[in-house]
């Protein structure tokens, strides 16, 4: 029987080179993102892929989603818990409480919402257990200038992973964190353009496929339950993380 994998986010960039690459490799890939097109396309042209277009904000739909991949496929062994938001960059005076509590609501609570849905499936299976990748970022360990709405949410995912992996110890549930830097997608085309750096100037980065980051979550999914990733960083190499700017 193959593996099942659920995929937040998956309808393009990060997500959907995850979903392909699963794919690829014979897993059943439950594919989860609020454009339903991109997802019933593919889900057209790979038998093992299951089109459930979901709003990760909201509890029903999240709720609904997962019942779906439990009742099609019986078990879920990974989520790649990925969909998120960068939101408006500036300094704090300059952000709107509305903008904030979008990104919280996607990059936040959607992920609590999947990761709380997820768990729940595999500790009830049989067998019980499963594994948890949350997408975190290099933000999470070092902030773009006027990032604050991102680089908040970033750092309130690595505290999620950390109590997911202590709370699952004893039921044979992992949770590991990808901090993912400039893979390149239509998110971040513009820094490959030009960024600003922290001492203000404005440089185009380095980027990276994200195939690459399919690879690392792959390698991720496949350990054996008794091994596990709690934290994995994947760059593109020249870009400006390692080192003072």
């Amino acid at each position: 029987m193959s593996k099942v994998i659920a995929v937040t986010g998956a309808s393009a960039g990060i997500g959907r080179a995850v979903a392909e690459l699963f794919l690829a490799r014979g897993w059943q890939v439950a594919m989860l993102a609020r454009r339903a097109d991109p997802l019933e396309a593919l889900a057209r042209t790979h038998e093992g892929a299951i089109a459930l277009p979901c709003d990760v904000t909201q509890e029903a739909a999240v709720d609904r989603a997962f019942a779906e991949i439990a009742e099609r496929s019986g078990r879920i062994d990974v989520l790649f818990n990925n969909a998120g938001a960068f939101g408006p960059s500036g300094p704090i005076d300059e952000i709107a409480l509305r903008d904030w509590q979008a990104v919280l609501d996607v990059n936040l609570t959607g992920m609590f919402l999947c990761a709380r849905a997820a768990f729940a499936q595999m500790r009830r299976q049989d067998p019980a257990g499963g594994r948890i990748i949350n997408n975190g970022s290099i933000s999470a360990h070092a902030p773009r200038p006027g990032s604050v709405c991102y680089t908040a949410t970033k750092h309130g995912v690595s505290g999620l992973t950390k109590a997911l992996n202590l709370d699952g110890r004893d039921l044979d549930i992992c949770a590991g964190q990808i901090d993912i830097g400039n893979a390149a997608t239509d998110m971040t085309k513009s820094i490959g353009q030009g960024a600003r750096q922290a001492d203000g100037s404005v440089k185009p980065e380095a980027m990276m496929a994200a195939d690459n980051v399919a690879e690392a979550v792959w390698y991720m999914a496949g350990l054996p339950l008794e091994a596990n990733v709690p934290t994995l960083t994947v760059m593109a190499t020249g870009m400006p993380f390692i080192g003072r700017g």
